[in-house]
């Protein structure tokens, strides 16, 4: 595969390129042998042919200079080529073979000799990004966890907050996906679906209501308590256990639900203040 850009890149530029596709070529192709069951076992072993090929390239990745021109990229013509924009409209063999080729590149430009600077930093996140949903709607989420985690440590160093937090998030998503059993799975999925794997903290405050309204509704049913009575008790239960005085004419199934109730409640509202005060303090 060639790009009317290379014809302005430079002797070592263009040779690294052509070796990039070389190794996109050929781990597409191992990839179609693991979806026909021919050849790795799982994702996850894929992935780790992958970074062995990636340390083939570095051995050779002994750029002329160690300066740059400006702030750019020495790869960007591929991650060019893999923006959503020009692949919308490719093949998906030509969309998986292109977005290789970035991922491969970015690779080693960030593993590489050349030191980066904040906004190669920034951009390279970017870039990282764009590959992890290429890889995700490629049905490869352990190789989509990967870029995304890249892009995690690139905003550390950038201190940029929001973009650790939608690529962690990104992060954990594929790496349920790319569990290998259906239990690591489902549990991926609740915490996902309770706090966001903890970046997403406020859902816990719905899950909180649906929680006091779920035990309201039992005592309603337990008991003879009025409902407005069973609504005070479940909501006082679940910040403050009651005293036994508070309870006494509930009847001990009523009782028993509300005592289950506090020690839920001392669990979801601790689990969200910890939650929050990462968010808020980055700790």
């Amino acid at each position: 595969m060639e790009y009317a850009e290379q014809r302005q890149l430079s002797d070592f530029v263009a040779a690294k390129t052509n070796l990039i596709h070389r190794h996109a070529d050929a781990f597409a192709a191992e990839i179609a042998e693991f979806r026909r069951g021919d050849g790795a076992a799982d994702e996850h072993e894929l992935l780790d042919g992958f970074n062995h090929q990636v340390e083939s390239i570095l051995l050779s990745y002994t750029p002329p200079t160690s300066r740059r021109a400006g702030d750019s990229l020495v790869f960007g013509h591929l991650y060019g080529a893999a923006d959503p924009a020009r692949l919308r409209t490719a093949g998906e063999d030509l969309q998986l073979v292109t977005t290789l080729s970035a991922l491969f590149a970015a690779e080693v430009e960030t593993r590489g000799p050349l030191r980066l600077s904040r906004t190669q930093d920034t951009l390279l996140a970017e870039v990282y990004e764009e590959i992890g949903e290429h890889l995700l709607r490629a049905r490869l989420p352990a190789h989509a966890a990967l870029a995304f985690r890249q892009a995690y440590r690139l905003h550390t160093v950038t201190e940029d907050f929001r973009g650790q937090d939608r690529c962690g998030l990104s992060q954990a998503r594929a790496r349920t996906l790319a569990h290998p059993t259906r239990r690591g799975r489902v549990l991926g999925r609740t915490s996902d679906l309770l706090c966001g794997y903890g970046y997403r903290p406020f859902r816990l405050l719905g899950w909180i209501a649906a929680q006091i309204a779920l035990f309201t509704l039992a005592v309603v049913a337990t008991s003879q308590t009025s409902v407005g009575i069973a609504m005070y008790l479940g909501f006082i239960s679940f910040l403050n256990p009651l005293g036994y005085q508070d309870v006494e004419t509930t009847g001990t199934l009523a009782r028993v639900i509300l005592t289950v109730e506090a020690y839920t409640g001392i669990v979801s509202i601790s689990v969200f203040f910890a939650l929050l005060v990462r968010q808020l303090f980055r700790l």
